[in-house]
């Protein structure tokens, strides 16, 4: 009879434990404002959140564009920042075109 019962509770500690972990793990969000990231306590400029700043910017100027097009596609930023560019809110998240050398 006691072998039973220790049978038993083994059972269900291996059920519990299996559930425990099959159980998915909670996901960390990253949280933006304005460009920023907030990472270890602070909020700190981030090309991620740069580039979600910049699409939602275009989207207020009626450019149907999301944050993961900017970020995956280099033509695409460039064609947004053509179009907004002179933005002042746009502008630090632009590269600048008088970068480099004219053909010389």
């Amino acid at each position: 009879m006691r072998n039973a019962v220790i049978i038993a509770l083994s059972a269900c500690g291996l059920t519990a434990a299996g559930l425990a972990l099959s159980a998915p793990a909670a996901e960390a969000a990253i949280v933006c404002r304005d460009g920023f990231q907030y990472s270890g306590g602070n909020w700190i400029s981030t090309p991620y959140c740069n580039d979600a700043d910049l699409a939602r910017i275009a989207r207020e100027h009626g450019v149907r564009v999301s944050a993961a097009e900017v970020r995956n596609n280099p033509a695409k930023k460039y064609e947004v920042c053509r179009f907004i560019g002179s933005s002042p809110a746009a502008s630090s998240y632009c590269p600048d075109e008088d970068i480099g050398d004219s053909g010389r």
